[in-house]
């Protein structure tokens, strides 16, 4: 059969956009209009003719908009098989008239949960007052003709995007009709569209009916943004696919201003950088590789910070992924470009047109670096952190934010200086960012070596310390879990470490003190473990 011409168009829409344009094309081409309420008006605004669909049923809108399409005079039109003489038999007998083409967009539902989240937090505390506003959002006639029309496309079509429009007028001015291929597209648009919602709306009921942070239900509700080149590996497909309300600054939401195509693995090095880079307060640089700070310092400035940070790790550094905390400066890209340094990629705040030409124009990797701009940096918004592992999920609180110091203790006869406790803050915040066991030596506030993922906590100790070198003497040592036995002191005495910060814990706590009080070194637990697997 061939695609029937379409002859009247069922437009109901609630975000208005391009909405009125794309009906008078419609009209352009003797296309009839009917329409609800809100968009009714809208179009009669717009000077166009337009049918109030509740004249068509002989059935007035009623509470509150909730009773208006939901009429066999609607979905007898939408749901009719031209193919079928029985159909076209009932149409004539029950005075049902076709619609072709129908436009339909949901209630913001999502939209409205965002916006009430920002007031009220977590959807488990929310007062009823806000429970009944969501509620109000859910959309019923709206998903119906949606699934009806989808569901029919081989002879009617379906509109739920403005950026759908164009090509549906395109089909409808040139040959009165759309194409069977074009209304199989978006049908299955449609049903992505329906299948988010009710997703969304089992997600919010979900949650309000949760014991804690974890709903009954986990749904998985994600777009894909682009396909990459490759996986962690060249003979591994991937893809990158996004969280509907995801809250900014993020790697998904980022504007790529140069450079090649993100890898898979930059993507997650650059995630890395930029959850490590946030936890400073002062001017700060972080150099990563494989996801593992090879370098990091805060200054007063981000070129003096950028300067140290390499000084960390030079040799690992070469060909790393770079974090500011800081829109980056001219002297900072000064640092970048100078000879013997290659970056693959910085993620920042925002990019001075001055860094923006020295980045792109002075160093041999120019056009080919990845210059990432997240925006202004806020307040972390947690959430949950999904891991998959072999046929199910673990979900757990995102380990975001800062500890708190006073929950901090000193439980060295010797007491740490200010200097030395600067120096702890800063290597406690980089150690929680490091795979464990994880081990991290610093001083005046920069990384000086690193080690981390080893089965053995006193192994980490002696790579950090060897990664470190001469610059070992006078830093000080932070841990992202207890120290079972008191070796690894010996061993970061030995090298000149002068402070140790540590959760604490351990069953052997009071021998690892002890050793501590030998040697005269002061020591915090900060009560958090930190583990990162």
């Amino acid at each position: 059969m061939t695609s029937p011409k379409i002859q009247r168009a069922l437009i109901s829409v609630s975000d208005k956009m391009g909405i009125a344009d794309f009906a008078a094309a419609l009209v352009a081409a003797d296309v009839e209009l009917y329409s609800t309420g809100g968009t009714r008006l809208h179009l009669e605004e717009a000077g166009l003719p337009v049918v109030d669909i509740a004249a068509y049923t002989g059935f007035p809108e009623m509470m509150d908009g909730r009773l208006k399409t939901l009429h066999p005079l609607v979905h007898g039109g939408i749901l009719c098989r031209h193919d079928r003489e029985e159909d076209r038999a009932a149409m004539q007998q029950h005075g049902i008239l076709s619609f072709e083409l129908v436009v339909v967009n949901l209630y913001p539902f999502q939209a409205t949960l965002d916006k009430l989240g920002e007031r009220h937090g977590p959807v488990a505390g929310w007062p009823t007052a806000a429970i009944d506003a969501a509620i109000e959002q859910i959309d019923i006639g709206g998903p119906t003709m949606v699934r009806a029309a989808a569901k029919n496309h081989r002879f009617t079509t379906i509109a739920t995007d403005a950026a759908q429009y164009a090509s549906i007028v395109e089909q409808v001015a040139g040959g009165g009709a759309t194409t069977p291929e074009l209304r199989r597209e978006l049908a299955g648009q449609a049903f992505a569209k329906t299948a988010a919602y009710d997703r969304a709306i089992m997600e919010f009921f979900a949650e309000v009916g949760s014991e804690g942070p974890f709903p009954a239900v986990l749904s998985e509700n994600l777009t894909r943004k682009t396909v990459l080149r490759y996986g962690e590996n060249p003979h591994q497909a991937a893809a990158l696919y996004v969280e509907p309300g995801a809250k900014g600054p993020n790697l998904v939401g980022a504007r790529q201003l140069n450079g090649k195509e993100l890898s898979y693995n930059n993507l997650l090095d650059l995630d890395a950088a930029l959850a490590m880079v946030r936890l400073l307060d002062p001017p700060s640089c972080v150099v990563l590789k494989h996801n593992n700070p090879c370098g990091a310092a805060s200054a007063d400035d981000l070129a003096t910070a950028t300067k140290r940070a390499f000084e960390g790790d030079p040799v690992s550094a070469f060909g790393s992924i770079v974090g500011y905390n800081r829109p980056l400066d001219a002297a900072a890209a000064e640092v970048l470009a100078e000879p013997g340094k290659f970056v693959e990629a910085i993620v920042a705040p925002g990019y001075s047109d001055e860094s923006f030409e020295i980045l792109t124009t002075q160093p041999k990797w120019k056009k080919n670096v990845r210059l990432m701009q997240v925006g202004e940096f806020r307040e972390h918004p947690g959430g949950l952190t999904v891991r998959q592992i072999e046929g199910g999920l673990l979900v757990q609180q995102a380990d975001m934010g800062t500890d708190h110091r006073d929950e901090w203790k000193v439980v060295t006869e010797a007491q740490p200086t200010d200097e030395q406790l600067a120096d702890l803050t800063f290597t406690w915040a980089m150690v929680r960012h490091v795979k464990s066991n994880a081990i991290v030596v610093g001083k005046d506030r920069a990384l000086c070596g690193v080690g981390a993922g080893q089965m053995s906590r006193v192994d980490s100790v002696e790579i950090a310390i060897k990664k470190a070198g001469d610059k070992a003497s006078g830093c000080v040592l932070a841990s992202d879990a207890f120290f079972p036995f008191a070796d690894s002191i010996a061993a970061a005495a030995d090298a000149g470490v002068t402070a140790i910060i540590q959760p604490g814990g351990s069953v052997n706590d009071e021998e690892v003190i002890a050793a501590c009080n030998e040697r005269g070194l002061p020591m915090v637990f900060t009560g958090r473990r930190h583990f990162k697997h």
